[in-house]
């Protein structure tokens, strides 16, 4: 699955997973060594998320049904949680580095096969 930004046409990810089951959201990227430029995965349902037994940064996408752009997190440590938010439906985690203020809250991304 792939990640753009309509609006300007730039390709966020082109290697997406759809983890939405219980079990892919709740292990979601822990105990990877690393995550590959162009890669990522997308929760869904997803509200919150938690980097727990991460061993790298991640940049962080949270959307609601949508796909509104509601909070941008770049470059999250491992060991946090984030906050919550409650209209959030999709989250797209990243390599850290990918966003590097390419989108802004309040933007429509699409998410394509």
């Amino acid at each position: 699955m792939k990640c753009l930004n309509p609006k300007t046409q730039e390709i966020i990810a082109d290697n997406l997973t759809l983890n939405n089951t219980f079990f892919s959201r709740l292990i979601g990227l822990m105990f990877k060594k690393n995550l590959p430029k162009g890669t990522g995965i997308i929760l869904k349902p997803c509200t919150q998320i938690h980097t727990c037994f991460m061993r790298f940064n991640i940049d962080v996408i949270f959307m609601d049904k949508d796909f509104k752009v509601l909070h941008i997190i770049e470059n999250m440590p491992p060991w946090k949680i984030s906050p919550l938010f409650l209209k959030a439906r999709y989250t797209v985690e990243l390599p850290a580095g990918t966003l590097k203020g390419k989108i802004k809250t309040g933007e429509i991304l699409a998410l394509k096969p």
